[in-house]
């Protein structure tokens, strides 16, 4: 079995680092207090109560999690939002996690805590000399920047150039070095090459590439499925169960929490979502798409896929228009004509466009195995709205003002009429078939070892070995603290 160990490797950087947080007065929250936000301590919560949400402060690291409160500042519940029938057209319950009460906006910024913290702790960065670099399809390298600028350390984000201006603008604000690659979404090799370029320029760029970076899967793995777990307990009627899970592919890091809720419900369908203008899990096929924050032509390193049982590919015309049903006054208005509660209503744009996409999925799903009332489906509500608002504008001057017939259209057509079509349920060799795509990504192009490839299929302990790190990683955080010496 390949080893998969991490220690202390450069007690120079280590010093460097620990100077740096006592400095920024920093303090490192454990896997185990983002998994369990109750845990925090109650002079940290104290101190939230003061501190906004999106402010580059210290303390927000212990926001990393499900539970911000918004009106108290402090941990509340768990930030959900349940799709009522009127708008699924299912009788499964379709329930998302609310990515828009994470600093930054976006849930994203779980994984680049799971990915960077694991380095600083071990002394793997040098906070004086290397330059973290986010290569991104959208919100990761929004979660890297703000992590980065807390610490002080430059920041260089990558994204594709046609993503919306307002992660652009965002970016800018925070002082990140921005490289726009070529292409949109699903144009991820050449955030890969431009990676490569700064590479050889200098050894200052410390690439934490979400697509390999186990520290990505693993923050979901502890952090959304044990959330999933505790608000499915919380929720669930009699007789109900936790029968899907879906989440677009995107790095591979959302969808590792399907690993944890395997554990728990051994029936679930785990369903991974995708562009059908780029469906290369479910045809091996490329393109451009606008679906954003998905990435895809690629299956991420981290994909443990023999834990997905379906794949299912929307087309992305389906989450603009819903996007306007759910955002502009008319459609809000159609919406209430349905009998939809204000309440939710108000709440539909806590949901950008990926999340959009998600909740589509979560339809297709529930049709294909035929959900009744007593199947609860979970899936994760990325971003919201506030994303994509220059996306509402391009396409009321492209597609004319929004109307209450149209609403009705994309209503009925969209969401009430969604078929099964371009779902597929996963065969043992239909796995294998997706696991063998990383070797043209992974082995020819960014010069990974084909015996770990194997592992991945072949050897059952290998991602149990890389999801239990979290203890280990905790008892290295706490030492860091220590050594940091803040009072908390």
């Amino acid at each position: 079995m390949l080893q998969w160990n991490w220690k202390i490797e450069n007690e120079s950087y280590l010093k460097k680092t620990i100077e740096r947080c006592r400095k920024h007065k920093i303090i490192l929250p454990t896997f185990k207090q983002l998994k369990h936000p109750e845990s925090i301590p109650e002079s940290i919560q104290k101190s939230l109560e003061k501190i906004d949400l999106q402010e580059l402060h210290p303390l927000n690291l212990f926001r990393i999690n499900w539970r911000n409160n918004t009106s108290t500042g402090r941990i509340g519940e768990i930030n959900y939002l349940e799709i009522p029938k009127e708008i699924t057209g299912v009788k499964a319950r379709i329930i998302g996690l609310v990515g828009k009460f994470f600093p930054t906006g976006a849930h994203k910024v779980g994984a680049t805590y799971g990915c960077l913290v694991p380095y600083l702790v071990t002394g793997r960065f040098n906070p004086e000399y290397h330059k973290a670099v986010w290569p991104s399809t959208g919100n990761y390298c929004r979660g890297g920047a703000f992590n980065s600028a807390l610490l002080g350390v430059h920041t260089v984000a990558i994204l594709p150039e046609e993503m919306s201006e307002e992660r652009f603008d965002w970016l800018k604000k925070i002082g990140a070095e921005i490289y726009a690659t070529p292409g949109c979404e699903s144009n991820v090799k050449e955030i890969y090459d431009k990676c490569h370029e700064l590479e050889a320029k200098s050894d200052e760029y410390l690439i934490f590439n979400q697509f390999d970076q186990f520290g990505n899967a693993i923050w979901h793995y502890e952090v959304t499925g044990s959330t999933i777990e505790t608000l499915f307990n919380q929720i669930k009627k009699q007789n109900q169960r936790l029968s899907g899970y879906v989440s677009a592919t995107g790095s591979a890091g959302t969808i590792g929490a399907g690993d944890y809720l395997r554990k728990k419900f051994p029936t679930i369908k785990v369903t991974a979502s995708e562009a059908l203008q780029c469906p290369t899990l479910l045809m091996n096929g490329f393109g451009a798409h606008r679906i954003e924050g998905i990435g895809d032509k690629h299956i991420p390193w981290i994909h443990n896929v023999k834990n997905t049982d379906a794949v299912v590919a929307i087309n992305d015309e389906d989450p603009l228009r819903v996007l306007r049903l759910f955002n502009e006054p008319e459609g809000q208005k159609f919406l209430e004509s349905l009998g939809i509660s204000s309440d939710v209503i108000q709440k539909l744009p806590y949901l950008g466009i990926s999340s959009i996409s998600n909740l589509i999925s979560s339809i297709k799903l529930a049709k294909y195995f035929e959900f009744n009332e007593n199947d609860v489906v979970f899936t994760i509500f990325t971003d919201s709205v506030e994303m994509y608002r220059s996306r509402l504008n391009e396409m009321n001057e492209q597609w004319r003002k929004y109307s209450l017939k149209q609403a009705e259209i994309d209503w009925h057509s969209v969401l009430q009429r969604q078929s099964i079509d371009y779902f597929k349920e996963l065969s043992y060799y239909d796995k294998k078939r997706i696991h063998n795509l990383k070797y043209f990504t992974w082995i020819e192009q960014q010069g990974k070892d084909v015996e770990e490839l194997n592992a991945q299929w072949y050897d059952e302990n290998y991602w149990e070995e890389r999801f239990s790190i979290v203890p280990e990683w905790d008892k290295l955080i706490e030492e860091f603290n220590d050594k940091v010496g803040l009072s908390i």
